[in-house]
């Protein structure tokens, strides 16, 4: 399995237009893993879609994950799927997916430790901080993604209302990596990724002293 970058960007329609350009700069910028998220369009469109992200992380050496569709995953070759609490079973899931990276999100301690237990390959937990996104839930606080952490030797994604100005604190509380959407693609994207990244690199070394 590839590794959990400390960065990762999830897609978001609300950028409007088609997600290429913005994914093609944060990659330029040095973002290594990639959520295609898209609900609200038909199969066909977020096939095409996700076919040209998959060839655009592909050219950067980027991960690139499919949220809640495992069938659109392997069809687009993506290394892996993000699945929620509602979507396909996890037996299930790898019954299709194979070796290919399955991530599970958890917005409890009883469904990351079942995530685990169940062969996930990471967990998305939170949402840490209120966020506009409903499918996370109510924000949850950066003490129990500790807690998350403590309970569970799978790597932890902390996602929800992640931003510049918060997001050391989610660093310090242990988690692998943080997933951003409106924080990476509101405003310069280019130096939205760098700052990002410095952050996630701060907390790698402050972990390690």
């Amino acid at each position: 399995m590839k590794g959990i970058d400390r960065i990762c960007f999830l897609t978001d329609a609300r950028a409007g237009g088609s997600p290429g350009a913005v994914v093609r700069a944060l990659l330029e910028s040095g973002i290594r893993w990639v959520q295609y998220r898209e609900k609200d369009k038909t199969k066909r469109d977020m096939y095409e879609e996700a076919l040209h992200l998959r060839e655009l992380t592909r050219r950067f050496g980027a991960c690139f994950i499919v949220n809640d569709y495992a069938d659109l995953a392997l069809a687009v070759d993506a290394d892996g799927v993000h699945l929620g609490q509602d979507d396909l079973p996890l037996a299930e899931a790898r019954k299709i997916m194979g070796h290919r990276i399955i991530g599970i999100s958890a917005h409890s301690l009883r469904e990351a430790e079942e995530a685990e237990r169940g062969g996930a390959d990471y967990i998305g937990f939170g949402s840490i901080f209120p966020t506009t996104t409903k499918e996370v839930g109510a924000p949850r606080g950066v003490e129990v993604l500790k807690e998350i952490k403590a309970a569970v030797r799978i790597p932890v994604i902390a996602i929800g209302g992640i931003k510049a100005d918060n997001a050391a604190s989610v660093f310090a509380a242990g988690c692998d990596g943080v997933a951003v959407s409106s924080g990476l693609f509101c405003g310069d994207v280019r130096e939205n990724a760098k700052r990002f990244l410095e952050i996630a690199h701060k907390g790698r070394v402050k972990r390690e002293e």
